[in-house]
């Protein structure tokens, strides 16, 4: 049998971190606060398993992203380790039954998303599980999200250092993929670390070539580099319109492409996923709504056609290629108009404080909510229709809620698909006297049952409907009608299926004029945003400097050495070459024209034989230039020296 160390070797992720992997391992056995800044992201799980696997007790998992939330509790139930998650999407009614499963069974692993942690329901339930079973420790996913200055700031994430006074022996391993040196120092500071440890992979990929290329035509430019490029491979745009348009286009110069959004159905996206991953499909177009969480490692090439809002989402999007440490690229298609467009949506995902009071009123008053009401569960937002209903924006509202979200007051979460769950609230004997009075549920309960058995007694499950239907014999929505009405009467309870963002309000309601906006806070996140906005356009200018310095240097590393394979580099090394020939080159034409000699360009040309006739010519039309050479009255090459 493996020891824990041998398991944890097999769970690692991706090679290039096991250089880490004992000294992470030996921070967390010794149970010291750690934070662990792995930059490609993927395998950066598997420090969650490292404590769950070698220590007793539950590991408390924070993190923002539910369908990465979900994805890991089935990793972890695929290797036999019980895993459960409380998010937004659930009802009071099911966050009770699995947080008594948690104090009741002998689960590992608790994903929870950080608002969920100052409610009153969690903070009592977690005291009773701490001293039945133990806390082991705490895991924060995304650390940078506690820090202001990071790129992704969200006020829930400051909750969690408050569970440190319910749980003050437990040490806390927090992990991100992206921080600058300010975002380091916060999340020590704001998750009240004594005497930390900090492990730092690189933030440098030799094998990732980063370039940037100026275009009129972008389109033409990225069928050309697939055409060049062979491999899987992901292409960002900013619109869903978008991915579809440039999907189609690949697709009529016969390459193997799909497009990819959250307005997708689950089942839609699932598929276009699944076919990507397993190579039935070349290239995905797609939102930045795809790759969290995905573990694809031969990812080829990573083409931006809009521009990231800043370096961090960039590095991170940039750095799913090349995971297996092959070669592989990163490339940004852009133009001047692109920059305009950056500008522009900057300042408007920066909304004035009018705005604001104006769609959080209206939150409000779609969602029936009185003032001064503090509803614990979530609700299902569709932003279209939202804007419709209002005569707003989709993007002003979007924008509007995201700032709401960092002044701690509303939450919204990302698509993520929840299927039909049940369980029923009464015992055995009551069911069956109740199949006898209500003989019209009798079959639909028997199905249920002949399904899933006792589980459906001790905790929700995953209900298909379309199981119950092929037993029952009735149409979908009559069974989700009958399931409804079971719901109603008290028998079960049923939630149906989800498939959309969710909408939290964090606090109590309050009445417009009141809202309790932090406009000093909003203030310096719009310099902060404008800056890190500027730090993209920089990048993309500079092409005297290597691009992996560059980002380096965004995050606070420094280095002398050039990757070598980035455009920059490459060019500059041309550059240099061609230089080192033209100089060689200057030497024999001087030779040759001072000596006497007259000669055309072509003849000049045949007589040297230069190995780079385009450096070559070149170099003569330089030296015409600057009057080094000149045509006499027969055409041929004079020197000015002679």
């Amino acid at each position: 049998m493996a020891t824990p160390r041998e398991a944890l070797k097999s769970y690692w992720g991706y090679q290039e971190f096991r250089p880490l992997q004992e000294e992470i391992i030996e921070s967390v056995l010794q149970g010291q606060d750690t934070l662990a800044l792995l930059p490609t992201g993927g395998g950066k799980s598997i420090c969650f398993q490292v404590p769950g696997l070698i220590k007793s007790g539950l590991t408390l998992v924070i993190s923002p992203l539910i369908a990465l939330m979900k994805d890991q509790v089935s990793q972890l139930k695929s290797r036999e380790i019980l895993a459960e998650a409380v998010h937004a999407g659930m009802t009071r009614r099911e966050i009770d039954i699995t947080l008594d499963n948690c104090i009741n069974s002998d689960v590992k692993f608790l994903y929870l998303s950080p608002e969920r942690l100052k409610t009153e329901l969690f903070v009592e339930r977690i005291k009773i599980l701490h001293q039945k079973r133990g806390v082991a420790q705490i895991a924060v996913d995304e650390a940078h999200c506690i820090s202001q200055w990071g790129y992704d700031f969200r006020p829930s994430y400051l909750e969690i250092a408050a569970i440190r006074e319910i749980l003050p022996d437990v040490p806390i391993i927090a992990l991100t993929a992206t921080a600058t040196e300010k975002v380091k120092k916060d999340i020590q500071e704001k998750l009240r670390f004594e005497n930390g440890k900090v492990f730092i992979k690189s933030f440098a990929r030799p094998n990732l070539s980063y370039s940037v290329r100026f275009e009129e035509h972008k389109d033409r430019k990225l069928v050309e580099v697939l055409q060049k490029i062979e491999g899987s491979a992901v292409v960002y745009v900013n619109t869903r319109r978008r991915t579809k348009e440039l999907a189609f286009l690949l697709q009529r110069h016969q390459i193997s492409a799909d497009f990819y959004h959250a307005g997708l159905e689950f089942s839609e996206r699932s598929l276009k996923q699944e076919d990507w991953i397993h190579g039935r499909t070349r290239v995905i177009v797609s939102t930045n709504a795809f790759g969290m969480g995905i573990d694809k490692a031969d990812v080829r090439l990573v083409v931006h056609m809009d521009l990231p809002p800043n370096l961090e989402s960039y590095y991170q999007e940039a750095g799913r290629a090349g995971r297996d440490e092959k070669k592989a690229y990163a490339l940004i298609i852009c133009n001047q108009k692109d920059i305009e467009d950056l500008r522009r949506k900057t300042q408007q995902s920066l909304p004035e404080e009018n705005l604001l009071k104006e769609v959080y009123q209206m939150l409000g008053n779609h969602f029936q909510l009185a003032v001064g009401n503090a509803p614990l569960e979530s609700f299902d937002f569709d932003i279209q229709q939202f804007g419709h209903q209002f005569d707003r924006r989709p993007i002003e509202i979007f924008n509007s809620i995201k700032t709401l979200e960092s002044q701690g007051l509303i939450s919204l979460s990302e698509a993520f698909y929840q299927p039909s769950r049940a369980v029923f609230k009464v015992d055995h004997k009551e069911l069956y006297e109740f199949q006898i009075a209500n003989a019209s549920y009798d079959s639909l309960i028997k199905a249920m049952l002949r399904i899933h058995g006792g589980e459906l007694y001790n905790s929700p499950v995953h209900l298909k409907e379309s199981s119950i239907m092929a037993i029952t014999g009735d149409s979908l929505n009559d069974c989700r009608t009958k399931l409804a009405q079971l719901h109603d009467r008290g028998i079960m309870e049923y939630f149906p299926q989800k498939d959309k963002p969710q909408l939290s309000f964090i606090s109590e309601r309050y009445g417009q004029e009141k809202l309790p906006l932090d406009i000093p806070f909003l203030k310096g996140k719009r310099k902060l945003t404008l800056d890190k906005m500027e730090s993209v356009i920089s990048y993309l200018h500079n092409e005297d400097r290597c691009r992996t310095q560059q980002l380096l240097e965004y995050f606070g590393e420094v280095s002398y050495e050039k990757c070598q394979v980035c455009d920059n580099c490459i060019s500059l090394k041309k550059s240099d070459e061609s230089g080192r020939l033209k100089n060689h080159y200057q030497e024999q034409i001087n030779k040759v024209i001072t000596s006497g000699s007259a000669l055309d360009v072509s003849q000049l040309t045949a007589f040297l034989s230069p190995q780079d006739k385009d450096v070559f010519m070149e170099l003569i039309s330089e030296m015409l230039d600057h009057g080094l050479l000149f045509y006499d009255d027969f055409g041929k090459l004079k020197s000015s020296k002679s």
